[in-house]
């Protein structure tokens, strides 16, 4: 037995669950993303999908995307750098760089790899990042290739911050980077006290737009529209696989910086880039985003409606303001069994467990799309209502 298959033979941590029957990853999903999914032979409502605009199954955009592949192919068999730049991909990024007010954009083949690499191309040794305790992996990820010295603060805690910055050279490059709308928790970083900070103590500022775009600004540009503070943030990133139904990810900026990333970020420039069919497939999304209003007004509504529902019956949701609804659990054991019990009774939901977060702050995380109805909510509320009463999670 070599090296590697020695050190991992124990690992046997994902069985234990197998073996209890509470398993609940990588469930074949056989149809459409949508509201309502085919999964193991049935039907269960999707409350586990990060698709809030419903655009998913949109004919539009498979249409787009069919047209991509006819046109352009199924890939582009190199990277940006080289042969793999189509005029798909540079429209996507003119269009991008204006839908959220900044001068250039960039395009990389997945969100994850945008933070990966453009954090570290951006700082580097002598600089400085400071991050929130609950960014995102990617996030984690990207300030961990930096040379960068790398500080985080206590999660939206502004008091924490600003002693941090206190004690940092006010003329070394400092980058505070923070998800505009928090995974798991489904709170809001505090924008405007950041900005504030940033002016303060000379600091520079990105946000990650993930789960902002498509849900919160005019149109949905995200939340530094939402905040009216596009101007004051250097950076402004986002993914194509949640509100764009697609797969990808962007990095908005100056001319200056992005020119510089262009020719830098390393998960840029030795990336095959995006395919035809999915850079198709964000732009026909990107446009129908700005032409259908009324989609971001029926999430808010179904939204709003699922706030009032999960807070009637007495779940513990913590300080969400946007569609992904935490329920808190507060056991690890219990979050895979609410999991099971819930898709058993037709509700599809995400359990979140370390390093995802605390582990004395695990939950199930359900999110909203443009498309579920009130009904289909209510379903879901009083199916999860009777699990957590059953397991004395909630009175």
């Amino acid at each position: 037995m070599g090296q590697l298959q020695e050190r991992y033979k124990n690992y046997r941590e994902p069985q234990k669950f197998m073996a209890a029957g509470v398993y609940p990853y990588f469930r074949a999903i056989t149809s459409k993303q949508g509201t309502e999914v085919e999964m193991e032979g049935h039907k269960v409502l999707m409350f586990g999908s990060n698709a809030y605009t419903g655009l998913t199954g949109d004919q539009r955009i498979i249409d787009a995307a069919k047209a991509a592949l006819d046109k352009y192919g199924s890939g582009c068999a190199g990277s940006r750098f080289l042969n793999g730049t189509l005029d798909l991909h540079i429209q996507l990024e003119k269009e991008l760089a204006e839908f959220e007010g900044k001068d250039d954009c960039l395009c990389l083949s997945t969100g994850f790899s945008v933070n990966a690499g453009v954090i570290p191309a951006v700082v580097g040794r002598g600089d400085y990042i400071i991050c929130d305790d609950r960014d995102h992996a990617s996030i984690v990820d990207g300030r961990r290739l930096s040379f960068a010295k790398q500080l985080h603060y206590k999660h939206n805690d502004m008091e924490d911050l600003e002693n941090l910055l206190k004690t940092l050279p006010y003329e070394a490059v400092k980058l505070i980077v923070v998800d505009g709308v928090f995974s798991m928790e489904g709170d809001l970083c505090k924008l405007p006290e950041i900005v504030e900070l940033k002016h303060k103590y000379n600091c520079s500022v990105m946000v990650d737009e993930a789960h902002g775009l498509g849900v919160f600004g005019k149109e949905g540009r995200g939340v530094c529209d939402y905040f009216g503070l596009t101007d004051e943030v250097d950076l402004i990133m986002g993914t194509f696989s949640k509100s764009l139904a697609s797969i990808g990810g962007f990095i908005a900026s100056d001319s200056d910086t992005i020119n510089f990333l262009r020719h830098t970020c390393r998960t840029y420039i030795f990336s095959a880039s995006n395919t035809p069919a999915a850079t198709a497939a964000a732009l026909e999304a990107l446009h129908i985003l700005k032409q259908e209003p009324e989609r971001i007004e029926a999430l808010w509504k179904v939204t709003n409606y699922a706030l009032r529902r999960f807070r009637e019956e007495g779940f513990e949701i913590g300080d969400t303001e946007s569609p992904i609804i935490p329920l808190y659990v507060h056991d690890v054991d219990k979050t895979f069994l609410v999991t099971k019990l819930a898709f058993d009774a037709g509700v599809f939901i995400n359990p979140v467990i370390p390093p995802a977060c605390a582990p004395q702050d695990t939950l199930v995380r359900f999110a909203l799309m443009a498309t579920h109805t009130e009904e289909q909510v209510e379903r879901g509320v009083q199916a999860l209502a009777k699990i957590f009463r059953e397991q004395n999670i909630i009175k």
